[in-house]
């Protein structure tokens, strides 16, 4: 998903992603290669399996990052599709703490390479439905303690600063926290739970729909589709964090700088503050 870290970082999780295939008895050096922000995950088929691993400095094993996907898989709903966990191996290396995670593979292919639509991606009424229905049960699990896909401090200070609008009471529910179209599948199956937990009321609908902004009539969809959450007052805070991250982010990567100039539309259709 993010670009290929530094050489040395490169090489390090190369290596320990190639033992943590061995460990599973399973081949490794597959050309497909998802790697995490600044390298700090790596992930690739390995065999029948999808082999995902995290690093963090030895002793600061845990959080987030750490534990998310294992938690999404022992603690949520059955009616929320994603990967089945068949491993999870731990060791420490070099100053440095790993975690290979072995997943059932996921043949069927995610909706869109790149996190932002530039096609209308053509899915069948089924896919709207099912993937409503994963949306609704995951907002209503009790929202996990010590889990936060999206901080309140950092969404009140982005929405001011990138968008000239202010949130007051904000509603929170359970999310994914990351659910553009290269985290799920034509299936649909929900990928990359690293950071699921606490986050503004309908934060899931709004990634989706904002995502979909450079391909209008996929927009239009969506915002029909997911409607029954997208129209209540409380997601507007999940639509204005949204659009503020884009904003924040437009400089880093080709497709939050082409998503900008659409958000900033959006949020005309918005109205006051």
């Amino acid at each position: 998903m993010f670009d290929t870290p530094t050489p040395d970082v490169r090489d390090r999780m190369l290596a320990a992603h190639e033992r943590a295939a061995h460990l599973y008895g399973l081949p490794a050096g597959s050309p497909r290669q998802v790697w995490g922000y600044g390298g700090h995950s790596l992930s690739a088929p390995a065999g029948d399996g999808w082999l995902r691993l995290v690093s963090v400095p030895a002793g600061d094993e845990g959080g987030k990052r750490w534990d998310g996907p294992r938690l999404a898989y022992e603690t949520l709903p059955g009616a929320v599709p994603r990967p089945e966990l068949l491993g999870l191996r731990d060791w420490q290396a070099g100053g440095h703490a790993y975690r290979a995670e072995l997943y059932v593979y996921a043949a069927e292919p995610v909706v869109s390479p790149c996190p932002a639509i530039s096609t209308d991606p053509g899915l069948p009424d089924v896919w709207w439905k099912e993937t409503s229905a994963a949306l609704d049960v995951l907002g209503a699990t009790p929202v996990p303690g010590g889990r936060e896909a999206v901080r309140e401090e950092y969404l009140r200070r982005v929405i001011t600063q990138f968008t000239g609008h202010h949130v007051d009471t904000v509603t929170w529910s359970t999310a994914h926290g990351d659910l553009h179209w290269a985290n799920i599948t034509r299936g649909p199956l929900v990928l990359d739970w690293e950071g699921w937990g606490r986050a503004p009321y309908g934060f899931d609908a709004a990634t989706l729909h904002v995502f979909s902004l450079l391909v209008p009539e996929t927009a239009a969809r969506v915002r029909t589709e997911l409607a029954p959450v997208l129209d209540r007052p409380e997601a507007r805070t999940a639509v204005l964090t949204v659009c503020a991250q884009v904003l924040q982010a437009s400089d880093r990567t080709a497709f939050y700088t082409a998503l900008a100039g659409p958000v900033r539309r959006h949020l005309e259709t918005l109205g006051g503050e």
